[in-house]
């Protein structure tokens, strides 16, 4: 199985941040940022799913400026196989940045498509179900349950009050909620092997 993961690099949730000079803006400096926490599981479920078939790969995409390379690299010591970076500035708008993110993955060959429910940074929870309709494709969002059999994917799904079971055919989106997995920790081994593998930058 092909997955790309799409993942963001969003502030430590325990960082403190501050009103900028300007009196809108954040102050970001000496800020820290991680990989969003919520795409941990769609990366999770991505690579357990590679693992346990023996075969296949899995690619992490993600938008953003220089600096989120650090956060590709991650990824890749956690054990994606490449990585791609949309070096771009991204304006505050979930629909600009699904755009984007489509029509980069819209010529790649993939069976699933992958993020975390939302972002901790803004929690728009937009960008996931944009991108799978500018890609015509199905999708089943606030995942904690994913099974697959053969090219047939049945997702529980959460909604209010208790859960939603989505069925459809790949290549699809996922977007993985708390409770899919548990997220592994990037390795030594991991670490090392990471500076090896393919970082791609396209500028958007």
């Amino acid at each position: 199985m092909k997955s790309i993961v799409c993942i963001k690099r969003v502030p430590d949730s325990e960082a403190r941040v501050t009103v900028g000079p300007d009196g809108r803006s954040l102050d970001t400096s000496g800020v820290k940022y991680v990989m969003n926490p919520y795409d941990e599981f769609a990366l999770e479920e991505a690579l357990a799913r590679k693992e346990a078939a023996g075969e296949g790969s899995v690619t992490v995409v993600t938008l953003g400026p220089d600096d989120a390379k650090e956060t590709l690299r991650s990824a890749l010591a956690m054990g994606a196989d490449e990585a791609v970076l949309l070096r771009a500035d991204p304006p505050p708008d979930g629909l600009v940045v699904a755009r984007a993110l489509a029509d980069a993955l819209r010529d790649r060959e993939f069976d699933l498509l992958l993020f975390g429910k939302q972002a901790i940074d803004d929690d728009n929870m937009q960008v996931p179900a944009m991108v799978a309709e500018l890609l015509e494709l199905p999708c089943a969002t606030v995942v904690t349950e994913l099974e697959i059999d053969g090219g047939h994917v049945t997702a529980h799904r959460e909604v209010e009050g208790g859960h939603e079971i989505v069925e459809f055919d790949l290549p699809g989106v996922i977007a993985a909620q708390k409770g899919l997995n548990k997220p592994r920790h990037p390795s030594v081994r991991g670490i090392m092997m990471a500076r090896k593998k393919p970082l791609s930058l396209i500028h958007i």
